[in-house]
C-alpha cells in the first residue's frame, strides 16, 4: 500500500455518522468483522463513541483508543482487567454493554435472541462464581455445571486474533462475519459442542476453526500418551 506523507498528524473522521461504529486506522468500518459486535454497535455499550483501532507498539488489549469530538483519550478500563488477566482479547465484557442498537427491530430477532442468551449464560456464570470459589464446581447441579462450561467456552470464543497483534502472537489475524458469529454462539448454547475442550475456543476465528482445533488438541494428547 502506498504511503503518503501529508505533513500532519494522524486524523480520523468525527461526527454523528461515526458514533457507535468501529473503524480501522484507515477509516474503514469493521463493525461486523469482530465477534464482540454481536452485542450492538461497538459492543462496548457506548452509543456516543467511535472506536478506532491502530497499530501500537505494545501487547494487544493493553490500550484502547476512544476518539470523541476530535480528542483522543487512551486509558485502561477497570472492567477489562478481569478478562485481560485471563489473556482474553478483545477484553470487553458483554455484561457491561448497554448498547441502544441491540434491539430486535434493528438487528433482527435471531441476532437479538442469540445475544440475550449469551448474556444470560454469562450472567448465571458470574452469579455462581462465589459458590464455586467456596464449595467447588462439584457442588453445583448438573444444569449449573453445564452452564459454567458453556459460559467458559463463550468467554474464550469471544476472543479473536488481531491483525495488529500478529507480531506478538505469531497467529494470523481473523475477521469473523456476523452470521458466522451468531452460528457459533448458537452451537455453543445448544450443547452440540459440549464435548469440545474450552481451550479449543480460544483465539480462533469462526466456530469451524474451534472444532478443527479440538481435533488437533485431541491428536496431540494421544501422541503424548
Amino acid at each position: 500500500m502506498e504511503v503518503i506523507d501529508t505533513g500532519t498528524a494522524l486524523s480520523v473522521p468525527v461526527g454523528g455518522a461515526t458514533l457507535g461504529r468501529i473503524f480501522n486506522v484507515l477509516g474503514e468500518p469493521i463493525d461486523n468483522l469482530g465477534k464482540i459486535g454481536l452485542f450492538g454497535g461497538a459492543g462496548v455499550g457506548k452509543s456516543k463513541v467511535a472506536l478506532v483501532y491502530g497499530q501500537m507498539n505494545e501487547p494487544p488489549g493493553a490500550r484502547m483508543r476512544f476518539v470523541q469530538a476530535g480528542s483522543e483519550v487512551s486509558a485502561l478500563l477497570g472492567r477489562m482487567r478481569g478478562l485481560a488477566a485471563k489473556g482474553i482479547y478483545p477484553a470487553v465484557d458483554p455484561l457491561d454493554s448497554t448498547s441502544t442498537m441491540l434491539q430486535p427491530q434493528i438487528v433482527g430477532e435471531d441476532h437479538y435472541e442469540t445475544a440475550q442468551r449469551v448474556k444470560q449464560t454469562l450472567q448465571r456464570y458470574k452469579e455462581l462464581q462465589d459458590i464455586i470459589a467456596i464449595l467447588g464446581l462439584d457442588e453445583l447441579s448438573e444444569e449449573d455445571r453445564l452452564t459454567v462450561a458453556r459460559a467458559r467456552k463463550i468467554e474464550r470464543f469471544l476472543s479473536q486474533p488481531f491483525f495488529v497483534a500478529e507480531v506478538f502472537t505469531g497467529s494470523p489475524g481473523k475477521y469473523v462475519g456476523l452470521a458466522e458469529t451468531i452460528r457459533g454462539f448458537k452451537l455453543i448454547l445448544s450443547g452440540e459442542l459440549d464435548s469440545l475442550p474450552e481451550q479449543a475456543f480460544y483465539l480462533v476465528g469462526n466456530i469451524d476453526e474451534a472444532t478443527a482445533k479440538a481435533t488437533n488438541l485431541e491428536m496431540e494428547n494421544n501422541l503424548k500418551k
